[in-house]
């Protein structure tokens, strides 16, 4: 029974590993969309800011006063920050292959972009050598997993003799 389960547990891991080379594909897509976006908005704000003589900071300080302008100021700063963390997640992601973003999954830490990613992918077959090596390395994982859990779990024969 432990061994039909150990393979039925490693089979799952395999084909959910598997999918995972084409998701981050999908997000890289996504997030360099996103990127692409914030530059724009960011590009922009600071153009305004030139043009009224100003750096970034000190456009930024200017938005406050009204419950409105304190709100905008919060929001270029958090689409800012955003953008900061997003373009140095790209860089990283589009330098590493697909397998070695299986390594990487804190830089796809964009909650808007996975949550889109997500609810557009739909699993397939892979046949891409990323995607093959990937449900074997989800394989092995699950059969180590079951391996280990069944090594912790066992029962042990009562030593003779203890009454």
């Amino acid at each position: 029974m432990m061994g039909f389960l150990r393979l039925t547990v490693a089979l799952i891991c395999a084909i959910c590993l598997s999918q995972f080379p084409a998701f981050s594909d999908q997000y890289v897509q996504r997030l360099g969309g996103q990127v692409d976006s914030l530059t724009r908005v960011a590009s922009e704000f600071d153009a305004s800011a030139r043009r009224a003589d100003m750096t970034r900071e000190q456009a930024l300080a200017d938005l406050s006063g009204s419950n409105f302008r304190d709100a905008h100021q919060a929001d270029m700063r958090s689409t800012f920050a955003r953008l900061e963390h997003a373009e140095s997640d790209l860089a990283m992601l589009r330098l590493a292959s697909p397998l070695e973003r299986m390594a990487l999954p804190h830089r796809l830490r964009d909650t808007e972009t996975l949550t889109a990613t997500w609810g557009d992918f739909r699993p397939a077959i892979p046949v891409t050598a990323a995607g093959l090596w990937a449900a074997g390395i989800g394989f092995a994982l699950g059969w180590m997993a079951m391996t280990l859990l069944g090594f912790l779990f066992r029962r042990r024969p009562e030593p003779v003799g203890w009454r």
